[in-house]
């Protein structure tokens, strides 16, 4: 015995002489066919509760035919089948166009797997090219020592804004000038491993007293007007060994240009402008034991200016000769303000002085300052050229080249400081140890972001032979000495001998 699992395959099966529920042993012929028919139509009929057609085949016997016969639902067979028929049609659709979707898919992420193979490793090199260039950046920011501008308001309101001063007084922060005692160091200073900031390792120095690298009253007498420079036959490109943008390495003594990088495009002096404050400070000043009582408009104008100091505060009762050592040594705009204000009773006042003695050196139409502390100013500016000039007739002045001179000095006692402040020139300091070719005798350092490192430089060698040195925009402190350095050996032939 079989059964039919789908009713509506019938059909084909009765064709065939196949029907459910009946033995076909021992009929032949006809009768198998008859009995067939008959076998067939009792089924379905018991299945579907179908009735005859009106007008069909008698009650009692069969339709021969699949019209004569109708479904319960009021019509025929051969509509049930067909409706059968159009869901399987439906679905063999929806099967067709879900396997289209799929194969759009597929198509989808083949394309995208291409494209990744294309795109993910061009992508990994540029976020590579992007570290390395931001860890480099980085690295240059902290060789220059930048900081971020100082964000304090109102107080400047004392002594009236400086335009430019957006980078802050980190702009005036020197390579590697220490504040002694006040537990400020100058923006890129470097502290030994001894731990001192400055007050020097070779023995203290009594309230008052200073430290010199060098003979600094050598009484040596000009040979020619200072600032009569030329470029000789003997005079130099800087090369690649240099790296400072801004460079130049002077004979004094004869007035030739050795060395000679950008010697005339303007740049901006940062504190070395505080060569220049020294020098007019020292050729009005008379009695270096005056005292200045320091004042809070100044301390708050070096506070909001974020300036390197030399540590003074309001109410101390500094000596003029404090205030100048405190100028240079740990390039304190606190001690530069105070100079101004004791000289010229404002620091506008004090600048006009400044840009007066510019003329009076034939600096005038390259140079031009704002202030006397080497804040930036747009308008604040000169070459390093005018710089030479500026310190050999600073070297000229017996006061100004013994406080450049000096490694270490000691103010008088202070209220914060009853010992005093010890302060240190770390220029001096750090050169002395390096392989010059001459003695490096006086020096000033300073830093704004606009100029990098910067210093100027005098120094004499075995025969007496004198030299000054600028430079502007070296990428760090170190680098700044290290191109001092080099052009004292390469320069100074007469090291030595």
């Amino acid at each position: 015995m079989r059964s039919i699992a789908n009713p509506f395959h019938a059909e084909k099966r009765r064709e065939r002489g196949v029907f459910p529920g009946f033995s076909w042993q021992g009929l032949v012929g006809e009768e198998r066919r008859n009995v067939g028919k008959e076998t067939f139509f009792r089924f379905f009929v018991a299945l579907a509760g179908c009735q005859r057609v009106e007008g069909g085949p008698e009650r009692g016997k069969f339709p021969e035919r699949w019209e004569d016969l109708e479904c319960c639902g009021g019509g025929v067979m051969e509509v049930g089948m067909e409706e059968n028929y159009d869901k399987d049609g439906m679905r063999r659709v929806q099967w067709a166009q879900r396997k289209e979707r799929m194969q759009r898919e597929k198509r989808k992420q083949m394309m995208i797997r291409r494209i990744s193979k294309v795109v993910l490793p061009v992508a990994a090199v540029l976020i590579v090219v992007l570290i390395v260039v931001g860890v480099k950046s980085c690295s240059s920011r902290k060789d220059r020592g930048e900081k971020p501008a100082a964000g304090r308001d109102g107080a400047a309101a004392a002594l009236g804004n400086v335009e430019g001063t957006g980078d802050g007084p980190g702009g005036e922060e020197d390579a590697g000038a220490g504040t002694g005692q006040t537990g400020n160091v100058a923006e890129g200073e470097d502290i030994g491993a001894d731990g001192v900031t400055s007050a020097g390792t070779e023995g203290e120095n009594q309230p008052g007293e200073a430290q010199s690298a060098g003979d600094a009253d050598d009484g040596f007498v000009p040979t020619k007007l200072a600032g009569e420079y030329k470029v000789a036959d003997q005079t130099v490109p800087a090369g690649d060994d240099i790296v400072s943008s801004y460079a130049i390495f002077v004979d004094i003594d004869e007035g030739n240009i050795l060395m000679r990088k950008n010697e005339t495009s303007r740049m901006n002096p940062a504190s070395m402008t505080k060569v220049l404050t020294l020098l007019v400070a020292a050729e009005h000043i008379e009695n270096l034991d005056d005292t200045f009582t320091m004042t809070g408009e100044i301390t708050d104008y070096c506070f909001v200016n974020d300036c390197s100091v030399a540590g003074f505060e309001k109410g101390d009762v500094v000596s003029i000769r404090d205030l100048m050592y405190g100028t240079i040594l740990p390039s304190g705009a606190d001690a530069a303000l105070g100079l101004a204000v004791y000289v010229a009773g404002s620091q506008e006042a004090f600048v006009d002085m400044m840009n007066a003695k510019l003329k009076d050196l034939g600096l005038a139409d390259t140079a031009h300052f704002t202030n006397c502390m080497g804040i930036y100013d747009q308008n604040h500016y000169c070459t390093v050229y005018d710089m030479a000039v500026i310190m050999e007739n600073a070297v000229n002045n017996d006061l100004c080249r013994q406080v450049m001179s000096s490694r270490t000095y000691t103010t008088s006692p202070t209220k914060r400081f009853p010992e005093g402040i010890e302060l240190s020139n770390w220029f001096l300091r750090r050169i002395e140890d390096k392989d010059t070719g001459a003695k490096v005798v006086c020096g000033k350092t300073g830093y704004v972001v606009q100029s990098g490192n910067c210093a100027v430089s005098y120094g004499v060698d075995s025969k007496g032979k004198r030299y000054v040195c600028a430079t502007a925009d070296a990428t760090s402190t170190w680098r700044c000495i290290e191109d001092h350095a080099y052009m004292y050996k390469r320069l100074s032939p007469n090291y030595g001998e």
